[in-house]
């Protein structure tokens, strides 16, 4: 088995996953577009939904793609289609211009995270797949936290927040860049051609089924958390606006330490174990949040979310390779799927909150916790 690690390879790769977080920017988005254009918060999640939709509609198509071109061609196109979507609303700002900007946002993400965790895969040595996973998702983490500190400074010394998409386009283009100059030897299934029928059919296995309901809660709870803690923290503990609107840095901060604490802790325990206690660790924190009224508490119970829900979406995913080594095309595209998850739930927490309460939005994600819970159960058994 090669142990040796080509970090001349791994180094283009991991900065894929920065140009993944951008993403995230839906937060920001959510709250400053809103505040800007006064928007509800059900319009206000149109911009989680123009962005996750894609995810649905195209992880299939392009894990089939990819199958054929290669996995560092379709992760290049995928930041190449970012860094246009990054673009347009900087270029022109209107609420059709940001959905329309963070629908081609989501098109190219949804292809970087299709093309990147099976690359990952294959620059790394086989014993090392779960702990590396877990790291891609520290590095993540770094690109989505630094989004709501960038838009504050811009606002501050420039009077526009919308440099932050100048910017972080900018670096996507670098990436293409830089991974266009690397070769990487990509494994290829051997005797399997990858359709739609194939991957279709591993939803017949009760256990992929499960594992990629896993990925649209973990996504759904993700990206719901993150677009609507600004509004949370402001109606809920009274804090003011713009600190509120940095409740998702402190979010993604415990995030990111997660995601390297789960890349230690998963070289001595088992996917499975930690799954559950990390998805245990999340219902309670959820709970507690929406009891607590304490200011302090707000913050500390916003990092620990992000660290709890940090490593799901890697265990999920290597518990699934694991079980299947030779379908990680079709099981990417699947789960990639899945991440349409960040599509429906926000919204469900945006007509909660408008209907009922803020309070009642942010339940939504304890029930997907639960589910997750229960899920991690099963896979211990299994």
């Amino acid at each position: 088995m090669e142990t040796k690690i080509n970090y001349r390879a791994l180094l283009p790769v991991l900065m894929s996953f920065i140009v993944m977080s951008f993403v995230d920017l839906v937060g920001i988005g959510v709250d400053r577009v809103s505040k800007d254009l006064s928007l509800s918060a059900t319009n206000g999640q149109l911009i989680c939904s123009a962005a996750f939709l894609w995810f649905l509609l195209l992880s299939v198509p392009v894990g089939i793609l990819q199958a054929r071109i290669g996995k560092k061609n379709m992760l290049n196109i995928g930041m190449g289609i970012t860094a246009i979507g990054l673009l347009v609303p900087f270029i022109a700002y209107s609420f059709v211009s940001v959905l329309a900007g963070f629908a081609l946002l989501g098109i190219g993400n949804t292809i970087v995270q299709v093309s990147a965790n099976p690359l990952l895969v294959d620059v790394v040595p086989g014993n090392r797949v779960s702990s590396f996973l877990s790291f891609s998702q520290f590095v993540k983490a770094i690109g989505s936290m630094i989004g709501a500190p960038l838009a504050a400074f811009f606002a501050a010394q420039f009077g526009d927040w919308k440099l932050l998409f100048l910017v972080f386009g900018i670096v996507s283009i670098l990436s293409v860049f830089w991974l266009g100059t690397i070769k990487i030897a990509e494994r290829k299934p051997e005797g399997i051609k990858v359709t739609f029928g194939s991957a279709f059919s591993l939803l017949g296995s009760g256990f992929i089924f499960l594992m990629v309901l896993c990925i649209f809660l973990v996504v759904g709870v993700d990206v719901g958390f993150n677009s609507n803690s600004g509004q949370f923290l402001f109606k809920h503990f009274g804090i003011d606006q713009t600190a509120a609107e940095s409740g998702r840095s402190v979010y993604f901060f415990g995030r990111m330490l997660g995601t390297f604490a789960g890349a230690l802790l998963l070289t001595k325990i088992s996917s499975r174990k930690f799954f559950m206690w990390t998805s245990l660790l999340g219902i309670f924190m959820l709970i507690l949040i929406i009891l607590s009224s304490s200011h302090f508490m707000a913050w500390v119970l916003v990092f620990l979310i992000g660290l709890a829900v940090a490593n799901i979406f890697p265990l999920v995913f290597s518990i699934a390779v694991e079980k299947y080594p030779d379908r990680t095309n079709e099981i990417s595209g699947l789960m990639m799927m899945a991440i349409c998850g960040g599509a429906v739930i926000p919204l469900l927490i945006g007509k909660f909150s408008d209907m009922i309460s803020v309070e009642a939005g942010m339940s939504v994600l304890i029930a997907c916790m639960l589910a997750l819970f229960g899920v991690s159960l099963y896979s211990l058994k299994k």
